[in-house]
């Protein structure tokens, strides 16, 4: 019997039902394999797993589910060895895997689609990739608060001036300002989490939307796929892409984090500040300016953020008025998403070690600390502790620091006879004037007292060495379903690695 080739008319191996070829534009426009086959991985794993359900289940028979098994592994090699043709006319990496499978197979290759849409397909295939990045952004993450930490341990005792509005404020400790950013990617790891807990689910068996009609295992295939269950309705599982609007919203949120520890590092190695210098292998020059030592690392974090903000915003409006089930706008929420982590995860990468190289100036910063006024808090709280309420202490205070203006001097340059125009407890009680004074007097629960950052930071440490264990134990778990499933154990992830970013 000679085999009947699929496709019809249309030349598409959907296309039985159509009387022509499409237009080579609309080809161009409907056409996503120039971006979705970074999928290929994940794609071949969902179909080594959907092909031995299929087998268990009798569904399908044995011998032919056992040529499709060592075919996929086949186009695996092939498309990490660079040797796989992507076609335009394949449209998307899973009409390309099942084109080159009839290649190597035959007629066998047409029963992996058995109870399969590409619906449910895409959708596993996109929550497998978005789990892998997850967990390289959660270990990008911990290497970032690794060095700030780092940073805290070197310099216990720096004081710094502390700022709001840009001006100086009140002295804090170096740490106690390092350790605010490990707060918020804290937090940031946490967002990461919850986003892993939703997307751990397997969609497969939900068919195109309302399920399929073979016995079919789909708790078997999750297991097999390292999943923590089973999306609960077909329509669901296939027309939403909340995960996706996770994953970004995250990476938005880490960025925000990220930028303003980057524009904090554009001004601190700035002449005008001068508390940093950045190690030469993370700063340029300019092309006539011969002095110049820029921050760049820096500012493309900061100018990326935007980039980033973008993407999340067009998968918000992708999604925001599609009916259920599945609209083919949602092959629009790819490329947004791989550009996002490929952006994250390369700041990830470059931060850590310019964090780590950078030289910190703590004389300047001590300097700083102990101009502008920064203790005319703590004169004011001097006051209140002798009697007086704090509104009249801040008033006592405000002119006194209005007189030092006048007078081109610091609270530290006024004689006992200066004080006592604004108030004779300033000369019964010298109050605090120096730095040191200012961080000694803050030893409370999440102030910038020694003591408390010492122990802030300890904490902080155990904290991320949890979180190391989460990481680990989440990347062997996904190492774990390649092995089960007969593919090569491999670091290529989401952000490209070899035959992954770009397959050729």
């Amino acid at each position: 019997m000679t085999e009947s080739q699929p496709g019809g008319a249309a030349g598409k191996l959907w296309g039985g039902r159509f009387s022509r070829p499409t237009d080579a534009l609309v080809d161009e426009l409907n056409a996503s394999i120039g971006f979705d086959r970074r999928l290929y991985r994940q794609d071949i794993m969902g179909s080594i797993a959907h092909v031995r359900m299929l087998a268990r289940q009798g569904i399908i028979p044995k011998d032919d589910a056992a040529k499709i098994e060592q075919g996929l592994r086949q186009i695996y090699d092939e498309i990490r060895r660079g040797e796989h043709e992507f076609r335009l006319a394949d449209e998307d990496i899973h009409l390309s895997v099942e084109r080159r499978l009839r290649e190597i197979i035959g007629p066998a290759a047409g029963r992996l689609h058995t109870g399969r849409s590409r619906n449910d397909q895409v959708a596993l295939d996109f929550r497998l990739w978005t789990r892998e990045a997850l967990i390289r952004l959660a270990a990008g993450l911990t290497d970032t608060i690794g060095a700030l930490l780092e940073i805290a341990e070197r310099h216990p005792d720096a004081i710094m001036p502390g700022y709001t509005h840009v001006q100086r404020a009140q002295p804090v400790l170096l740490a106690h300002h390092m350790l605010a950013y490990v707060e918020m990617l804290f937090r940031d790891l946490d967002r990461l989490r919850d986003a892993y807990r939703r997307v751990n689910l397997s969609p497969l068996g939900a068919g195109a939307l309302a399920g399929v009609t073979y016995p079919i295992d789909r708790q078997f295939v999750a297991d097999l796929l390292g999943f923590d269950g089973v999306c609960a309705n077909s329509l669901d599982a296939v027309s939403d892409r909340d995960f996706v609007v996770d994953l970004l919203s995250a990476c938005a949120q880490i960025m925000l984090h990220l930028s303003r520890l980057a524009e904090e590092i554009i001004l601190w190695s700035s002449s005008e500040f001068g508390f940093i210098e950045l190690d030469d292998a993370f700063a340029t020059g300019s092309s006539i300016m011969p002095q110049k030592k820029n921050p760049d690392v820096a500012e493309l974090i900061r100018g990326k953020t935007g980039r980033v903000y973008g993407h999340l915003m067009g998968m918000l409006t992708v999604g925001k008025g599609l009916p259920l089930a599945y609209n083919k706008d949602l092959q629009e929420d790819k490329e947004g998403a791989f550009d996002t982590v490929d952006t994250v995860l390369l700041i990830l990468r470059v931060l850590p070690p310019m964090l780590r190289t950078t030289r910190f100036r703590t004389d300047r910063m001590l300097t700083a600390a102990g101009e502008g006024f920064t203790l005319a808090t703590d004169v004011a709280d001097h006051l209140v502790r002798h009697g007086l309420p704090f509104r009249e202490a801040h008033e006592i205070v405000g002119r006194v620091v209005a007189y030092c203006v006048e007078q081109g001097k610091d609270l530290p340059d006024l004689t006992p006879e200066e004080w006592g125009r604004f108030s004779p407890l300033l000369v019964e009680s010298p109050p605090p004037l120096t730095p040191a004074d200012a961080i000694a007097a803050r030893e409370m629960l999440g102030g910038t007292g020694a003591r408390h950052v010492a122990d802030a930071r300890i904490a902080a440490a155990a904290a991320r060495d949890e979180w190391v264990r989460w990481v680990d134990g989440r990347a062997e778990a996904l190492a774990a379903v390649s092995r089960r499933l007969g593919l090569e154990d491999t670091d290529d992830g989401p952000e490209g690695g070899p035959g992954d970013r770009n397959p050729r």
